[in-house]
């Protein structure tokens, strides 16, 4: 099984202008938890629902106000659309995170997988079970 045939498909980029409180309402309405923040067709970061209250609202930033590009994490971990389960799931571990997204092979991103979508679409229960056990401790 391949990244391609797990991932959540179509993800869209937000800029990094877009406000926290924006971020967090297309959070609420599409119920996700990882938002990636993309710049003239590249991917430049990602958000997270606890980056927002973390590095936002707890640091005493106006989520009105304040653009994504203050709270992102840059430098996202990547996995390609060819790459095997085995390769995703070691990658996981070894990062100890619970989200990749995907790339194409001219590295444009085309999907995310997240640790539910390798529980609900893997066929491997001892793997999914290693990966979730080895990342529950971050």
């Amino acid at each position: 099984m391949l990244a391609k045939d797990i991932m959540s498909k179509k993800p869209e980029f937000l800029p990094p202008t877009t406000s926290l409180k924006q971020a967090a309402d297309q959070m609420r309405t599409h119920d996700y938890g990882f938002l990636p923040i993309g710049e003239n067709d590249r991917l430049i970061g990602a958000v997270t629902d606890r980056d927002i209250i973390i590095r936002g609202i707890a640091n005493g930033k106006d989520p009105s106000n304040t653009p994504l590009r203050d709270v992102m994490t840059k430098g996202i971990h990547y996995c390609y659309e060819t790459d095997s389960l085995e390769k995703l799931v070691q990658q996981m571990e070894k990062l100890q995170i619970r989200r990749l997204v995907v790339l194409n092979k001219d590295k444009r991103m085309t999907g995310i997988i997240t640790l539910g979508d390798i529980a609900v679409k893997a066929e491997n229960a001892k793997l999914c079970r290693e990966l979730a056990d080895s990342v529950a401790h971050h």
